[in-house]
């Protein structure tokens, strides 16, 4: 590690380190942990301090995918700047980032919220490289627990009736539990809304068009994932996966849903 890497109150975690998703001891408010297999780095805030991540071990805070030609060798940077810590991707390799986001190279440096983020660096063929990242909170103490408080209801999106049954139609493998469910075509999903609802004029652009307006309205609310910009390309079917995947787990659509598809 060269020496301007370092920090006085820096703190090395060592291989074998528990998961940061279980949290960290109590620290500095806002100071920042990051753990790959091979360890970490934690520090406290300080503007513009920078933790690197990558393959090359000697150039790194914390070293990850060390025998993977296909993670860059400083991947991405941590960066405290006003008040919060920003992720940058400086590798070639996308990074991926709560769910289906992913950061890309040229992308704006997006901030990490308080609390366990897990990073995803895609390597050589099926293998993916996890980064955990931890931002203490404001009063520095892990998160409590909460074994007695009520659970909270999940809170479903408010969709149209025809909205409703156009999902259905698309989403339906995915309310009947199949492996590695796909959303239908827009074909195969007009075929079937022409069937269920034979005077409605269902065309592929026509569920097109509605199914866009559902994502672009979930989008602005604060969804991830349902515009190009964040999938990247090519886009294929993420679009819609992502977007089925948020009402299922929201309970926006769920399996007794089905039962629209019920000609009678």
């Amino acid at each position: 590690m060269q020496p301007e890497f370092r920090y006085e109150d820096g703190k090395w975690l060592p291989k074998g380190h528990g998961s940061l998703a279980n949290g960290v001891p109590r620290s500095v408010a806002g100071a920042v942990s990051a753990l790959a297999l091979s360890g970490g780095y934690s520090v406290r805030p300080r503007e513009g301090r920078v933790v690197y991540f990558g393959r090359n071990r000697p150039e790194v805070h914390v070293c990850i995918g060390e025998d993977d030609r296909q993670v860059s060798r400083q991947q991405g940077v941590l960066t405290y700047q006003r008040g919060h810590w920003w992720l940058s991707n400086t590798g070639r390799r996308p990074i991926r980032v709560r769910r289906s986001q992913w950061l890309f190279a040229n992308d704006a440096a997006i901030p990490l919220a308080n609390g366990f983020t897990p990073l995803f660096v895609p390597g050589s063929g099926d293998r993916e490289h996890l980064l955990e990242v931890y931002v203490t909170g404001p009063d520095g103490s892990q998160p409590l627990s909460r074994h007695d408080a009520e659970t909270e209801v999940p809170r479903p999106h408010r969709l149209t009736p025809e909205e409703r049954l156009i999902l259905i139609v698309l989403g339906q493998r995915y309310l009947l539990h199949e492996p590695n469910a796909k959303p239908l075509t827009w074909q195969q999903a007009a075929e079937q809304l022409a069937e269920l609802r034979p005077a409605a004029g269902w065309t592929k652009r026509k569920v097109e068009h509605r199914v866009a307006a559902v994502r672009d309205r979930l989008s602005r609310s604060g969804v991830p994932g349902l515009t190009r910009e964040e999938v990247g390309e090519p886009v294929g079917n993420s679009l819609n996966d992502n977007l089925i995947k948020e009402l299922v787990r929201s309970t926006t659509l769920v399996p007794p849903d089905l039962a629209a598809l019920d000609p009678r």
